[in-house]
This record gives structure tokens, sequence and C-alpha cells, in this order.
């Protein structure tokens, strides 16, 4: 290295500290001129399709979140989740600029694969707007970049070209949403304005293509959907949540969530339940209970994760056990988050009853979503 220059983390590094410095400055000045007010999620509003499966750009933060296992010709196994987030930052509201990031969109997708040992990860983020990316209202169809996610009658196409790796998958719907909550109010913490508006929908028909290490092939399988709207989705004493959703052999389908505070502590818990008949009931906290089985230590963060769970929900009793344990995605260059997305299987009484993905997130350090 020549004298006088620096290596590409340090350059980095200092332009960082630069800019940081340069927002500290004007802080006061942007805070005068682009404070916000966001709306609030509360209950008794009904969810109205087709326009809220659409994005809600008043609202600070919103995900489109599709997770599944694929199989491949062969039978060989393999797990999957393709995200879309939206968020509005606050800033720069007021500024004509077309180049004002009044709403950012990020993306994440990853495909678990038990031969490799660890997931394929990429991430993208950008402003939206300019033609870089957009979530439109009215109906899903969210963009960054060239990955997209589009809903047409009861189908969802999504196309990852990811930088090594891609996802060319379409969804087919056999039922409508499932609300969560209180017909889709979803009270994440003790006091009410801690909530989401939230829908899931349960066993995807899923067929397409995938790439990998340079090769195709054609996957089919079964996919979880999730759309979630928030201005306060957790609480200030909350560091972050394990969720589940699980397609169960018998048709039924299981979302189940807790919101840990510090020292494992629970804040909130929570989950939806639909029988294979149909019935959907609501759980109440005291209805909801996961305990750790067995844990993993991630050799790339050294973060601890409990990757096998036993959850109860309801009259349910399942015992989560990974596809594989490194599941773990890093999106700082996005989201500024680590955390753990795995594909699992659901063990009732001793027999496998369905599929489907365990989110550990806070793990590390505290999960801010602001």
């Amino acid at each position: 290295m020549r004298a006088g220059q620096l290596p590409l983390a340090a350059r980095a590094a200092a332009l960082l500290r630069a800019l940081t410095i340069a927002l500290a400055a004007a802080a006061p000045t942007l805070a005068a001129a682009d404070a916000v007010i966001y709306p609030s999620v509360v209950p008794g509003r009904a969810l109205t399709f087709p326009a809220d499966y659409g994005s809600h750009p008043a609202y600070r933060t919103e995900w489109w979140y599709v997770t599944g296992w694929l199989y491949t010709a062969t039978g060989a196994p393999l797990g999957f989740q393709i995200t879309f987030f939206r968020t509005r930052p606050g800033v720069a509201e007021g500024n004509p600029s077309a180049l004002a990031a009044r709403q950012l969109l990020i993306a994440h997708a990853a495909i678990s694969d038990p031969g490799r040992g660890r997931p394929w990860h990429d991430e993208r983020i950008r402003r939206a707007g300019l033609g870089l990316a957009e979530a439109r209202v009215g109906d899903t169809d969210v963009r960054v970049g060239d990955w997209s996610l589009r809903r047409d009658g009861n189908a969802y196409q999504a196309r990852v070209p990811a930088a090594d790796f891609s996802l060319d998958l379409e969804f087919t719907a056999g039922a409508p949403p499932m609300l969560n909550g209180d017909s889709g109010y979803s009270r994440k913490g003790p006091e009410a304005g801690a909530a989401s508006e939230y829908y899931s929908v349960p066993h995807l028909a899923v067929s397409g293509r995938i790439t990998r290490g340079g090769g195709g092939e054609r996957v089919h399988g079964e996919a979880w959907l999730d759309h979630e709207w928030s201005s306060e989705y957790l609480d200030p004493q909350a560091v972050g949540w394990d969720w589940i959703g699980i397609d169960l052999d018998d048709g039924g389908a299981i979302m189940a969530f807790r919101i840990r505070g510090a020292n494992d502590t629970v804040r909130w818990s929570g989950g939806t339940v639909r029988e294979a008949d149909g019935r959907v009931r609501a759980l109440a906290p005291g209805e909801v209970r996961f305990a750790p089985l067995r844990t993993w230590r991630s050799p790339h963060t050294g973060v601890l994760y409990p990757v096998a769970m036993r959850v109860t929900a309801g009259a349910h009793d399942l015992e989560l056990a990974p596809l594989l344990d490194d599941q773990e995605n890093d999106t700082r260059l996005s989201t500024g988050a680590i955390y753990w997305e795995g594909a699992v299987r659901a063990r009732e009484r001793g027999a496998i009853v369905g599929r489907g993905y365990l989110e550990l997130t806070g793990y590390g350090a505290r999960l801010r979503l602001r």
C-alpha cells in the first residue's frame, strides 16, 4: 500500500463518519421541515381486498414475505425466502426533488440448501421512484431493481435474479387470506399502539425454476405469504421476536409469535390457527409458548440461536427441527439486521405433521425497525 492510501474498508468508514457528522449537523433543520405523523394501527378497521394486497405508503414499515419448501426433480428438499420491505423514513418529504428518498424499498432472498450446508443469500436496497423501485398502491406489485413480486388473480409471480442464484417462481392460492389477530389487527405488545395490520396466505402451491451455482432446474413445493404494515411494530422494551408459519399436512395452518424483551422475557405473544375444515381462531397470549430445544452458534457472526423449538399454539404442541442449522441472514448492508430465517419440519406426538419457517430476530443485538 502506498503511503497515504487507505484500504477500501477504512475509506468507507471515513466516508460514513463524514456523512454522519453532516446529517447530525443538519438534523434540527430536517426535523423542523420534515417531521411527519405516521398513522396508527387501530382495531376495528376491516381489511379490504384487493386494495390491502397493495402498498400502504403512509405507514412507517411494511413487508411482503414469502417462505416455503421446494423439491427438485430428484426429491431433494430446499428452503427459500423472498422478502420485500417498504419503509417511510420520514425525511425529505417536503423536498420536491425526484431524488428525495421519501420511500425506501429493500429486498432479501435466500435458498437454504442442505447439500451446500449454508444458504445462498442476496439483498437489494433502492429509493422509490426514478424507475429504481416501487410498491404499488391497490394490489401486490413491488419491485426493487429487477427483483419483483406481483399478484395476478389468485397467483403471485416472483422474479429474483440474484448474484449467485435466481428464483423464478409462481405461487397459487387455494383459499382466501387468513386474517391474523382481531380480523387483521395483530397486537404486538402491552400497549395497544404496538400492533400491525396482518394477514397470511398459507398453502401456496409453488412451481417454477431456480438456479444456483450456475445450474438451473425445475422445482415444485408449498409456500406461505405474510403481508404486514405498521407504524409502531415493537414497543420500546422489545428486543426482537420469534415467529413460525407452518403449513400442516392435513390442510390446516399455524402462525404463532412471541415478542421478546431483555433477558428472554416475553413482552407479548399471539397467533392464528386455521383448522383443516377452514375454521380460523386467534390465539391469546397465554395460548402461545416458545421453548428452545437446541441452540446453534453462527461461525460467521458468533450469534447464538435456538434453531430447534417446541411451540405450543392452542391445542397444538409442535417440535420444530431445522432443515439445516446454518440459515442465518446477514443483511447489514440493507436493513442493518442479522437474523435467522430457516426451513423447519414440524412434529407432533413424534410424527411429522407439517413444514414451514421459523424466524429468530434480535439475538445478536436489539432489532430496530425505524
